[in-house]
């Protein structure tokens, strides 16, 4: 298997957005027309997978979100606060360029993403994602995420489990 030396790092204006191609059209275009306006407005931050420090390998993006207290399953909702929703940080997209699959970099951009998630000052009890289909919610609940009761396709992960 041959591994690329990855650095990952937030996107800029430097990265080159528009070589970057993943099996997901709608993802390859929210990373080549949408993103920087994202970023510019703070509706959400992109980290990306830079081999040899320019080819953007793989991206993800996070912002601030809320899970319902009753959208949680029983078991996990009875243990917080009776407050109508709990912080959350949802991880919007992820999403891998084809030359770049196969070698494990989906689950290290997953595994960056909770790491920055759980070091964050600002107060957050899960990551929070939707899986666009059934591969990318089994790719989810393989690293651990828990499926909510009444949407099989919106899974989150405690970050208490993460530290």
């Amino acid at each position: 298997m041959n591994r690329a030396p990855f650095q990952l790092t937030q996107l800029n204006t430097a990265h080159d957005c528009t070589a970057f191609k993943s099996d997901s059209e709608p993802l390859n275009r929210y990373l080549h027309e949408q993103v920087s306006q994202d970023v510019r407005r703070r509706i959400a931050a992109c980290f990306v997978a830079l081999e040899n420090r320019q080819r953007i390998a793989g991206y993800y993006t996070l912002a601030s979100a809320s899970i319902l207290l009753g959208d949680l399953p029983a078991t996990t909702g009875k243990k917080l606060p009776r407050y109508p929703s709990v912080p959350a940080v949802r991880m919007g997209r992820l999403a891998v360029d084809q030359a770049f699959q196969g070698q494990g970099l989906g689950g290290a951009l997953l595994a960056d993403a909770l790491d920055r998630a759980a070091r964050s000052e600002i107060a957050a009890f899960a990551l929070l994602v939707d899986a666009k289909n059934e591969s990318a919610a089994a790719f989810y609940r393989h690293h651990g995420f828990i499926a909510l009761p009444h949407c099989a396709l919106t899974l989150f992960l405690p970050l208490a489990t993460v530290r």
